[in-house]
C-alpha cells in the first residue's frame, strides 16, 4: 500500500477529515472524560513516529490520530484488513499492513520490507506515523519488551533525506478500559530528534574490518538506542507493577496523595502514581517491610471501601467540586426524553455488550464500540422510519425528533447513574476515616524512609 503524502493531504481535506471528526465525537460519547497531558502535537507536525502503549486494541489508535492536529497514518497487523467493513476503515485512515510473525510463523524476513519502505519515504516526505511497538494490545501491567521496527523505520527515514524525522511517546491509561462511559487519559511525551539520540550510539559503536560492517554496526547500534529511548519515554509516562496487585496497590497510594493535595484529575493522579511506582521499587531494596505495612494498611482501607460500597472523596469530604445543578426547565425537559431514551434504546444498548461478553479481555471496548456504531444507527434509522410510516403528520415529525434527541438525554441520565453513591453512616464515617489515617501515615513514613 502506498501512503504519499499528496495523497493523505487530499485525505486530510476529505474523507480522513471527516472520519477523524466522527470518531472525535465516538470518542467523547464513548468515555465519560477524556484528559490530555503534555504537549499535544499541533498541524504544522512532520516526519514523526509516535509510539504508543497498546492496551485497548483499536480504541488506543483511535484516541490518538482523534486527539492529535496532524494527520497520523497508523500502523496495524494485516489480519484487521481480513475484517468486513474494517478494511475500508484503515484505507481511508492510510493504515499501513504489517504482517506480524505472530500471524505468520513462516513469513520470509523481507515479507514487509515493501511496506518498509514507503513508511520511510512517507516519513521522509513529512507524513507522519503511528506505532505499537510492544506489538500486541495487552492487559499486562507494565510494558512489554519493544519491537525494533520502529527505530528501524526512523533509521530507513533518515537515510533517505528528507524531512528530519523525531519521535514522541504516548502513553495511554484507563480507569476502567472495559466499560462505557469511564475515563482515559493521554499522556504526551517529550519529543526526541532523531539526530540527538543516534548521535550518541554512532559514537559508541564498535569499528569493524570493513566499511561496510562498520556502518552495518552503526545502524545496529542506532536501532537498538533509539528503541531503548523509546521504552524509556513510555516508561516515564506510565503507572507499572510487577503484578497486577501491586499495580493497583500503587494507583491506590497515588489517589490517597493527590487526594490529600486536593487534586481529584486523572493527570495528578497519574504523575502520583509514577512517583509511588519510583518509590516502591526504592524502598523494596532497602526495607521491604516497610512496602508490606503500607500494603496492609492501604488494602485494608480500599476492602473497607469496597465492602460498603463507597468512595474516598466521601471519607475526605474533599472531593471535586459538584457541578451546578441544571434549571428546574432543562431537568423537566429532559426527564420524559431520558425515560424514552431508555425504553426506546434498551435492547442496542445491551446488545454491544452481549457481543463483547466473550471476546478477547484486551478488545472488549473495541467489541463494544464496534457493535454499537452498527447498532446504534440501524436501530435509529428503524425508529425515525417506523414513525413517519406508521403515524400521521405532525406526530410523525415529533415522534422522529424523540427518537433521535433521546438517546442523548438519556445518556445524562446514565452518567449520573453510574456515578452514584449511597451517603454513609457515622459509625462508618469514623471507621474509614481510622483505617485512612493508619494507611496514610504508613505513606508518611515510607516517604521519610526513602534516600535523600
Amino acid at each position: 500500500m502506498t501512503i504519499p503524502v499528496a495523497e493523505q493531504a487530499h485525505a486530510g481535506g476529505g474523507v480522513r477529515e471527516a472520519l477523524v471528526a466522527t470518531f472525535r465525537r465516538v470518542m467523547r460519547l464513548y468515555f465519560r472524560d477524556i484528559e490530555w497531558v503534555g504537549a499535544r502535537p499541533g498541524s504544522g507536525v512532520r516526519g514523526r513516529v509516535f509510539v504508543a502503549n497498546h492496551t485497548n486494541a483499536l480504541i488506543d489508535p483511535i484516541l490518538i490520530i482523534t486527539g492529535a492536529g496532524c494527520a497520523i497514518s497508523p500502523i496495524a497487523k494485516s489480519t484487521l484488513w481480513d475484517v468486513p467493513g474494517l478494511r475500508w476503515l484503515l484505507d481511508r485512515a492510510g493504515a499501513v499492513p504489517i504482517v506480524r510473525r505472530v500471524d505468520a510463523p513462516d513469513k520470509a524476513a523481507a515479507a514487509n520490507a515493501d511496506a518498509f519502505g514507503q513508511i520511510a519515504a512517507h516519513l521522509g516526505g513529512g507524513g507522519n506515523i503511528l506505532i505499537f511497538p510492544e506489538g500486541t494490545s495487552h492487559s499486562e501491567p507494565q510494558l512489554a519488551p519493544l519491537r525494533t521496527g520502529a527505530a528501524r523505520m526512523l533509521v530507513a527515514a533518515a537515510a533517505r533525506g528528507g524531512e528530519p524525522p523525531t519521535f514522541q511517546a504516548v502513553g495511554l491509561e484507563f480507569d476502567d478500559r472495559t466499560d462505557f462511559r469511564s475515563r482515559c487519559l493521554v499522556l504526551w511525551g517529550p519529543v526526541r530528534r532523531l539526530a540527538d539520540v543516534a548521535a550518541d550510539a554512532a559514537a559508541g559503536a564498535p569499528g569493524g574490518a570493513s566499511e561496510a560492517g562498520a556502518a552495518g554496526d552503526a545502524d545496529e547500534a542506532r536501532v537498538q538506542a533509539i528503541t531503548a529511548q523509546m521504552a524509556a519515554d513510555l516508561r516515564d509516562l506510565l503507572i507499572e507493577g510487577e503484578t497486577h496487585d501491586e499495580r493497583r496497590r500503587i494507583m491506590r497510594v497515588a489517589e490517597l496523595l493527590a487526594s490529600n493535595a486536593g487534586e481529584h484529575s486523572l493527570g495528578a493522579w497519574s504523575d502520583a502514581g509514577r512517583q509511588v511506582e519510583l518509590a516502591n521499587r526504592t524502598l523494596r531494596s532497602v526495607d521491604a517491610a516497610v512496602v508490606a505495612r503500607v500494603a496492609e494498611r492501604v488494602d485494608a482501607y480500599y476492602a473497607e471501601l469496597e465492602r460498603l460500597g463507597l468512595l474516598d472523596d466521601q471519607v475526605t469530604g474533599a472531593g471535586p467540586a459538584p457541578r451546578a445543578p441544571e434549571p428546574a426547565w432543562q431537568r423537566a425537559v429532559l426527564a420524559p426524553l431520558a425515560a424514552a431514551g431508555f425504553a426506546l434504546y434498551a435492547i442496542p444498548y445491551f446488545l454491544p455488550r452481549w457481543f463483547a461478553r466473550s471476546s478477547d479481555p484486551d478488545a472488549v471496548s473495541t467489541i463494544k464500540l464496534g457493535a454499537a456504531l452498527v447498532v446504534y444507527p440501524v436501530w435509529a434509522a428503524g425508529l425515525v422510519t417506523g414513525a413517519l410510516l406508521l403515524l400521521p403528520p405532525p406526530l410523525s415529525f415529533a415522534a422522529a425528533a424523540v427518537a433521535l434527541a433521546s438517546p442523548f438525554a438519556a445518556l445524562r441520565w446514565l452518567d449520573v447513574w453510574y456515578q452514584r453513591t449511597r451517603e454513609p453512616t457515622p459509625d462508618e464515617l469514623a471507621r474509614l476515616a481510622e483505617l485512612r489515617r493508619a494507611a496514610c501515615e504508613a505513606i508518611d513514613d515510607a516517604r521519610r524512609r526513602l534516600p535523600s
